[in-house]
């Protein structure tokens, strides 16, 4: 029996993926989470085996939670759920320690196959990510800037891009204000631009506003 953590805000998704689970003989629901610091707790508490988690969930960004899965429960396997094209966050994702990642998109059909298959300890992507893979161990000179940029550098991005401060992105990643002030720096020497305005231009160009 696939025991599975659903991580997800929206009641009506989690209710959407609790019917498919129930629908499934070898698999349960074995808890339900809607906060990035609640998956950790559940994982901790809970005897899971699969976690079914959202990228755009309130606290604890999905990479964090990702990177303290694996450092603490290394045989829970994750399974990426995103409204996001591919191309925006799977590959940090698996980075991160995802074993699949899924667009909310797909079947329920394809979503019982992708489990089955990080469960059996294998990792789920789709035949376009595959390619995509494929290309980037090839050539990184068409690759995008931002996925030059380390895990902590591209959280920044994102929350300045989004138009929040320096002050408050350093509070959602647990930063002092002057620590993300050099992440800032960074950013604007790495992206080629000047402002918090042009990093917002660039995030909402490449759909990373959350």
């Amino acid at each position: 029996m696939i025991r599975l953590l659903i991580a997800d805000d929206h009641p009506v998704v989690r209710e959407g993926l609790r019917r498919i689970i129930a629908a499934q003989p070898g698999m349960t629901d074995a808890g339900e989470a809607a906060t990035g610091d609640e998956v950790l707790a559940k994982v901790r508490a809970l005897a899971i085996d699969v976690v079914l988690l959202d990228i755009s969930m309130p606290g604890r960004g999905f990479l964090d939670v990702l990177e303290a899965l694996r450092q603490e429960k290394p045989s829970v396997r994750v399974l990426v759920l995103s409204m996001h094209p591919e191309e925006q966050y799977a590959v940090r994702a698996f980075r991160a320690g995802a074993a699949g990642y899924l667009t909310k998109d797909h079947s329920p059909e394809q979503l019982v196959e992708a489990i089955g298959k990080v469960m059996r300890g294998g990792r789920f992507v789709s035949e376009s990510l595959a390619e995509r893979l494929a290309c980037d161990l090839a050539s990184n000179t068409n690759r995008p800037l931002h996925e030059l940029l380390s895990r902590r550098e591209y959280q920044v991005l994102c929350l300045l891009g989004s138009g929040r401060s320096v002050k408050e992105a350093a509070s959602r990643l647990g930063l002092s204000p002057k620590t993300a002030s050099t992440y800032r720096a960074r950013l604007l020497e790495k992206m080629h631009v000047s402002s918090n305005a042009d990093l917002v231009r660039y995030a909402a160009q490449h759909g990373l506003i959350h």
